[in-house]
C-alpha cells in the first residue's frame, strides 16, 4: 500500500472539517497510504464569526457558483490514486471557497480522470450542494466514486438555533444551557474513521463501483424526505432571490428582506407546506420519493 497516493483537499472556516478529515484519513495513514492534506484558503478570508449582513450577502454568489480568488496551493504530486474533497454547503450550494477549489486550474489538472470521494460536514441539508459538486467534478473530468455526508443529527429547528449561536456569535457551548452543542456531534466526527476504513478497503481493491453501496449500508448518507422536500422548495426560490439581489441598486435592503423571508419560510411556510403535502399528496408519490432518495444517495449525475 505504500505506493498509493491520496490527496485530501478542503476548506474549513470553523475548523470542524479539519477534525473530520483527520479522523477520516487516519485508517489510510495507518495502512501506509501516502496522504497529503491541503487546507485551501481564500485570498480574502471569511471572518468568523459571521456578521449576519455579510453572511446573507454571499447567497447570490453561492447559488450561481461564483468563484473567489484563492491563495496559491501546490499539490506535491501530478497524479493521485484518490482525491478526498471536503466541503460545507452554504445556501444549498457548495461554499464559495469549495466551489472555487473545484473550478481552479490546479485542482482540475490533478482531478482529471481521477477517483474522487466527497465529504461534507454540515447542519443537515446537503442534497442540492452535492448536485452542484457533481456537476463541477464532471466539468473537471473527475470520477466521483463515493459521497459521505456527516451532519448534525438533531431536530431541524433545534439545529437551526444552535447553528445561529455558532456562526453569528462564535459560541460552541449549549445555548441557555438547554440546547445541544452546535455542529456535528463529537462522536460522529470521530466515527468518520469508519467511513475512511471503508474507502481504504476499496482503494486497496481498486473496486470503486462497490464503494457507494458499501457507504450507504453504513449510513454514510441518509436522505430524509422532509429535508428533501424543504431543499426542493429552496432550490427553486434561491435563484429567484439571487437574481433580484444582484440586479438591485439597494442591495443591502434586498439582502435584509431575504434574511427575514428565509427565517419566515423555514419556520412557517415550509412546515405548513410539508404538512399539506404529507397529508394530501405523499401517499400518491411514494415510488417517486423512493427513487429520489435512491438517486440522492448515489454518485450519479442526472
Amino acid at each position: 500500500m505504500t505506493n498509493k497516493k491520496v490527496l485530501a483537499i478542503y476548506y474549513t472556516q470553523t475548523g470542524q472539517l479539519t477534525n473530520i478529515m483527520d479522523n477520516f484519513t487516519q485508517p489510510l495513514v495507518q495502512a501506509g497510504v501516502a496522504v497529503e492534506k491541503i487546507l485551501v484558503q481564500p485570498e480574502q478570508p471569511f471572518v468568523f464569526p459571521w456578521k449576519a449582513s455579510v453572511f446573507f450577502d454571499k447567497m447570490p454568489d453561492c447559488v450561481f457558483l461564483k468563484p473567489v480568488a484563492l491563495q496559491p496551493f501546490t499539490p506535491q504530486q501530478e497524479q493521485y490514486d484518490l482525491i478526498l474533497f471536503g466541503y460545507q454547503p452554504w445556501f444549498l450550494s457548495p461554499s464559495l471557497p469549495a466551489n472555487s477549489i473545484l473550478q481552479h486550474p490546479t485542482f482540475k489538472a490533478i482531478a482529471n480522470n481521477t477517483p474522487v470521494v466527497t465529504i461534507s460536514g454540515c447542519r443537515n441539508m446537503w442534497l442540492n450542494s452535492q448536485e452542484k459538486v457533481k456537476g463541477l467534478l464532471q466539468q473537471a473530468n473527475a470520477k466521483l466514486v463515493g459521497n459521505i455526508a456527516i451532519v448534525d443529527k438533531h431536530n431541524n429547528y433545534v439545529s437551526l438555533v444552535t447553528i445561529v449561536h455558532w456562526l453569528l456569535y462564535g459560541r460552541t457551548d449549549k445555548k441557555w444551557g438547554i440546547f445541544p452543542k452546535p455542529g456535528v456531534a463529537d462522536e460522529d466526527v470521530k466515527n468518520a474513521s469508519v467511513f475512511g476504513n471503508t474507502v481504504l478497503q476499496h482503494l486497496q481493491q481498486e473496486n470503486w463501483s462497490a464503494l457507494q453501496p458499501a457507504l450507504i449500508a453504513q449510513k454514510a448518507v441518509r436522505v430524509h424526505y422532509h429535508l428533501m422536500f424543504f431543499e426542493h422548495k429552496g432550490a427553486h426560490l434561491f435563484p429567484i432571490w439571487a437574481k433580484q439581489i444582484n440586479k438591485r441598486k439597494n442591495r443591502a435592503a434586498w439582502v435584509t428582506a431575504f434574511k427575514y423571508y428565509l427565517l419566515f419560510a423555514l419556520c412557517v411556510v415550509a412546515p405548513t407546506l410539508y404538512v399539506i403535502d404529507f397529508v394530501l399528496f405523499r401517499v400518491f408519490k411514494l415510488n417517486r420519493i423512493k427513487k429520489q432518495q435512491q438517486y440522492y444517495s448515489g454518485v450519479a449525475l442526472k
